[in-house]
This record gives structure tokens, sequence and C-alpha cells, in this order.
């Protein structure tokens, strides 16, 4: 019931919009004079237009008329002819004075004609093949010198370095000869110290022997003795010399202690040479200076065997010491 009621308000309301738009729009097509006679017609106060017009402002003056030429108008006239000029004939003087001379017209002068310059000369096909001949030429010579100086630098470069080589090469040699001095200096302080030990073992051994008789030696002593019997005196020299050839060539590590004793068996054959060395399981060096005992009896072969041939043993046993 409300939509029925409510439907014919709208359609009003919506034709009355309409004609609003269509009043409006009208109005908007208006020119200024009849805007202000509509506005005129509906009799409202002054204050209440929305729209002001300008007035054209009269100026002092004549009235000035103009026609307008477009495009498409009319052509324009054509320009005037020049009058020409009336040549009046002589007049001739009653005094008989000469007719005054007329001046003759000058002819125009010429425009002078402009002269184009000469275009330019091509180059010769054989001038521009000797260019770029020379041109490569030039290239191909400065290409070489540039090999020719990297050969130069290249060679100075390996003579420095062969001459760096040479130089760590003495400084290698010097430091090998210095080593081996200060170890054949070693060897030799060795050599002589166990040359000093020898000397007081054998002043030991002799103080220790006492004159004997032939009352006071058993009869199994005089069976050993003669040619049958062995030197002790000799022997000890003999053991004394395998020591000293031995430590000669002994490269001793430095943690051995001193005093400490090491037995080391030795089998040779006459003549010195060493069949085998083989150090004591009771010998107390480690590994390393066990090993070095038995490779300074093998380079100590051959042992010291002429002179002591009454007392060469076969299987012997020397006892290893560090006397310093």
């Amino acid at each position: 019931m409300d939509e029925v009621d409510t439907t014919p308000r709208a359609v009003v309301l919506s034709a009355l919009l309409h004609v609003g738009i269509v009043a409006f729009l009208w109005l908007a097509t208006l020119s200024c004079a009849n805007w202000e006679s509509f506005f005129g017609a509906l009799r409202l106060p002054p204050w209440m237009n929305p729209v002001t017009c300008s007035k054209p402002v009269a100026l002092p003056g004549p009235v000035i008329e103009a026609t307008l030429v477009g495009p498409a108008g009319a052509p324009l006239p054509a320009p005037a002819k020049p009058a020409k000029a009336k040549v009046e004939p002589p007049k001739v003087s009653v005094a008989g004075a000469p007719p005054p001379q007329i001046p003759q017209p000058q002819p125009p002068k010429p425009e002078p004609v402009k002269v184009l310059p000469p275009p330019p000369k091509q180059p010769d096909v054989k001038d521009q093949e000797k260019v770029v001949a020379e041109a490569q030429q030039k290239a191909e010579q400065a290409q070489k010198e540039q090999e020719e100086r990297e050969r130069q630098r290249m060679a100075e470069l390996e003579a420095q370095q062969q001459k760096a080589r040479e130089l760590l090469k003495q400084l290698e040699q010097i430091k090998q000869q210095r080593l081996a001095a200060e170890r054949k200096s070693k060897l030799e302080q060795q050599r002589l110290q166990q040359l000093a030990d020898l000397k007081k073992e054998q002043a030991k051994q002799s103080s220790r022997e006492a004159p004997v008789t032939d009352a006071t030696v058993p009869e199994a002593e005089q069976a050993r003795s003669g040619m049958a019997g062995q030197d002790n005196s000799l022997l000890a020299q003999y053991q004394a010399a395998l020591v000293s050839v031995i430590t000669q060539n002994w490269l001793r590590p430095d943690n051995i202690p001193k005093g400490a004793v090491c037995p080391i068996h030795i089998v040779q054959i006459p003549g010195g040479e060493v069949i085998s060395a083989k150090v004591d399981p009771s010998c107390p060096y480690d590994d390393l200076g066990r090993r070095s005992v038995e490779n300074a009896v093998g380079k100590a072969s051959p042992l010291p065997y002429k002179g002591y041939e009454s007392v060469f043993q076969r299987d012997i046993t020397l006892n290893f010491t560090v006397q310093d």
C-alpha cells in the first residue's frame, strides 16, 4: 500500500528534475542580451541576477568601416601601372643657343657571374696504396720493436733469477760447509777425548798389573801364557781402538745422558769387515740412540785389524759410554 502511494510522488519528482535540467541547459545557451531580457521579464530585483553582462565602451571619433577579406574572398586589385614619362620635344631657342643635352639613360650593370670553386681533386689510387703500405710498414716496425723490448726484458729477468738461484746455491753450500766443519770439529774433539781416555785406561791397567813369578802363577794360567796366551794389554788397546773408530763415525743424538753405557754385539771376519751389529736389550738409549750406534759401527767397517791379529775376536761386545 505504501509502495502505491510513493510511486506518483517519485514520478512527479523525476519529471521536475528533468524539467530543471532542460531549463538549465536552455538558459546556458542564451546570449548575454537575451538573458537580460529574460531576467527583466521575471521582474526580479537586480541583486538576484547571477550574470552580469559587460557593455561596449563608446570611443570618440569617426566610425571606421572595414571589409574582411578571407582566403575565399575577392581577388586583390591589380597593381597600378607606372605612368610613362612624357618626353617633351626640345625647344629651339630663338637666340641660336645650343639645345640642352638630354642625359642618356645608363644601361643596367650586369650582375657579376659567380664562379664556382673547382671540385676537390680525387686522390690517386696509387698514392692511397703507398700511404697504406707505409702505415702498415710502420705498424710492423713498431710491433717488432715492442717484441724486441719484451725479449730483452724477459732475458734480463731470467738473468736476475739465475743470479738469485746461484746466490742461494752458494749460501746453501756455505751452510753445508759450515755444518760439516762443525761436525768435523766435534768429531775431532771426541777423538782427542777418547785418546786421552785410552791413555788413562792404559795407565790404570798398567798400575793394576803386578809382577808375578812362576811360583805364584797357577799351572792353568801358565798353560795359557806363552805362544798360546793373550796379552791383556794388547786386548785393551784393541778394544779401545774399536771404540775410537766407531765413535768417530757416530752422530750422537743430544738426548743421550752422560755416562750411560750401551753394550753392542759385533760380528766380524778377519780383516775387520763387519757382518752385523746389534745393540744389547739392556742398552738405556732410546730407539734413535740405538740406531745411531749400529749405524756408526756399519760406517766404521772395516774395523782395526792389522797389529791386533793375536787378540782378534770374531764375536765381540763393546760397551759404548758417553764421556762428555
